[in-house]
Formats: structure tokens, sequence, C-alpha cells
């Protein structure tokens, strides 16, 4: 199974997406009008792309629900196209649904992270149709790991 998120910098969440179940991570692209976009692209804010990761998992060791759960508490929901110093509509929060139980799931845990106040504010996070994935450039895969960070 598949699932894609948008919680800012694509580096900085990569890493935390590597849980038991989840068979693979890839950064990318996804949300806008540029075919076949590059970073140097998407850093301009004009694209529409956000910077994504893109999991693989096995539904019979993860349930989606959780995956979700890593989503929600690693970035904060309620800034507009912002995470941190970062600023702009690659940086927004967004769940890119591939099936329609994603999206009904995903509206359900947003909707009921809303009502218990846990973020004190709005959500924000967008939740739409994925779209075409596009990868990032090698360099930007497992990046923490290339530099020695985790």
């Amino acid at each position: 199974m598949k699932a894609t998120f948008g919680a800012g910098c694509f580096w900085c969440i990569e890493h935390v997406f590597r849980k038991k179940g989840i068979t693979s991570t890839t950064v990318g692209y996804m949300g806008g009008k540029t075919v076949n976009p590059t970073y140097e692209d998407v850093c301009t804010d004009t694209t529409g792309h956000a910077e994504v990761i893109q999991v693989e998992y096995d539904p019979s060791k993860i349930t989606y629900g959780e995956i979700l759960d890593i989503f929600w508490n690693n970035h904060d929901p309620t800034t507009l196209n912002r995470q941190g110093p970062d600023v702009g509509t690659q940086y927004r929060s967004a769940i890119f649904c591939h099936t329609p139980e994603q999206e009904k799931e995903a509206n359900k845990s947003k909707d009921e992270l809303e009502k218990s106040g846990k973020f004190g504010r709005k959500i924000v996070t967008e939740i739409t149709p994925a779209k075409e994935f596009y990868k990032a450039e090698e360099y930007h895969q497992k990046y923490y790991e290339k530099c020695g960070i985790v």
C-alpha cells in the first residue's frame, strides 16, 4: 500500500516514517502544475508542488491510521504554507489520498484532532486525491543518512 504526505521539508520528515511496517520511503513532489519539476523549480514557490514523503507500507504490520498518527505528531498542521522557518506552498501540510478509504480516514482523523483541541488552533492540512508523484533528485533521498545526521 502507498501513502503520501506533505509536512514541510522532506529532509526533516523522511526519517520519522522509517518505522516497522514501512517498507520504503521516497521523497518527491506532488500537487502542482509543472511536469517533472526539479528541486530548484519547486523552491521558487511557483510550481504548486509540495515537498512530500511517499511511503510504501505493509498493512498487516502498520495501519493507515498509525501512519496518520506519525504524520500528525511530527509537524505543525496549523501553520499555512510553512513549517518552522521554511515558508512557501511547497512546505504546506497535506495528505494526498490514494483511495477513497484513505480520504475518509484522513478526514475523520483531522476532524477528531480538531475537536480534541490538541493543537490549540485550526488545522489547515489539505486533504486531496493523490496526483502525479515526481521523485526528487537522488541526493535528497535519505538525506539525513547521507549526511550522518541519523
